[in-house]
């Protein structure tokens, strides 16, 4: 049985840890280059920017419809105040407010329907890489008459800032742009006060047994948020599920889960941390953690403010800032969305979910000694 759960969660691994967090890096020789606003703010047209394939995609004027063919970018839209532009959008979307007037591109499997997108007709389709979103379907778009800008995957915090001000400069929203990020900014730099000169907790980020290693975002965001990650610590790369000795010899002071994984694995090894004796658990909302938009400040500050309570307090309180997670830059309510597999990125949802249909079908097999696929 234990055998047949660690094939599971293998599986949707192999899916996942291929499905790239998603946005435009600004360093040179990744084929993109950012935009920047000017200093009032205001978008100025025409306006062209290189995008992940390497293609010149160019507006003559500010488009008036949008596509989304990521949540992700569906919600960066939302925020920056772009919303009323958006006419399509992928069914791993629909719990943004007002989402339920657009039009879904999204097929009963959660894939994306080219032909809706196609018939939408929008002035600008935006995508970013993931399983469902291929360079084949940008070009099979483009071939159809479609302007679309493909955004490569993020590897850091700096991505997030930069995508959102070049996606303010796409869809003529310059100013909300540039409002998202300096909010951004301001958040962060609160944290930053709060853990310069702290002791850093080890932490461990734990969901369905995995963990979050080097050269992931997950590993970013705690450290900036003022931990260790006894993982990358630890050599793991990537996500892998970290064995007994690991988790013994890490020995962390914090377990960090998501709301899609809240429960601590029961396993001896886990038991005897620090983090379980103590009751040091930390669950941050699943969107925050796996989604490279601007939400991703309230992670890093749910992680300041339990790792680093009396000086995240204090920060906050010389700063003026307000450390209400649930609105948004503009100081309005935010609406959440769930469309990934916990710490793998984007858009796995339906992938996961067939694997573990595929997976309980077989476990009632698996007593009569067949194992699942």
């Amino acid at each position: 049985m234990h055998r047949a759960w660690s094939m599971l969660v293998v599986s949707i691994v192999i899916v996942g840890a291929f499905a790239p967090i998603t946005a435009v890096g600004a360093t040179a020789g990744n084929g993109v280059v950012s935009a920047e606003p000017s200093s009032e703010g205001d978008c100025q047209y025409p306006v062209t920017e290189t995008d992940g394939t390497g293609t010149e995609v160019t507006l003559e004027e500010a488009p008036e419809t949008v596509v989304t063919l990521n949540p992700s970018l569906a919600q960066t839209m939302w925020e920056i105040g772009a919303e009323e532009r958006v006419t399509g959008l992928t069914s791993h979307a629909e719990n943004l407010e007002g989402a339920e007037n657009r039009t879904s591109v999204s097929t009963d499997d959660a894939t994306i329907d080219p032909e809706i997108v196609v018939d939408l007709d929008a002035d600008l389709v935006l995508a970013t890489s993931s399983q469902y979103v291929t360079e084949e379907m940008i070009e099979t778009l483009r071939e159809s008459g479609q302007t679309v800008y493909y955004f490569p995957a993020a590897e850091s915090i700096d991505d997030v800032r930069e995508r959102t001000r070049l996606l303010g400069s796409l869809v003529d929203e310059c100013a909300g742009a540039t409002e998202t990020v300096d909010w951004m900014d301001e958040e962060l730099e609160v944290v930053s006060e709060a853990i310069d000169g702290e002791d850093r907790p080890d932490v461990l980020y734990t969901f369905f047994g995995f963990t979050a290693g080097e050269g992931t975002f997950i590993d970013e965001l705690i450290e900036a948020g003022g931990g260790t990650n006894v993982a990358a610590e630890a050599g793991i790369d990537g996500y892998q599920e970290p064995d007994a000795e690991t988790v013994v010899d890490a020995n962390p002071e914090w377990l960090v889960l998501n709301t899609n994984s809240p429960d601590v694995p029961e396993t001896p090894a886990y038991e005897a941390t620090a983090a379980v004796q103590n009751d040091r658990t930390l669950i941050v909302d699943i969107n925050h953690l796996n989604r490279p938009g601007p939400r991703i400040v309230h992670a890093i500050t749910a992680f300041a403010e339990a790792f680093h309570p009396d000086a995240y307090a204090e920060a906050t309180a010389e700063a003026g800032v307000s450390d209400d997670s649930s609105q948004s830059a503009d100081g309005s309510e935010r609406s959440e969305t769930t469309d990934e597999v916990p710490g793998f990125g984007f858009g796995l949802t339906t992938v996961a979910v067939s694997l573990v249909v595929l997976s309980l079908a077989t476990l009632s097999r698996i007593r009569h000694g067949h194992d699942r696929s």
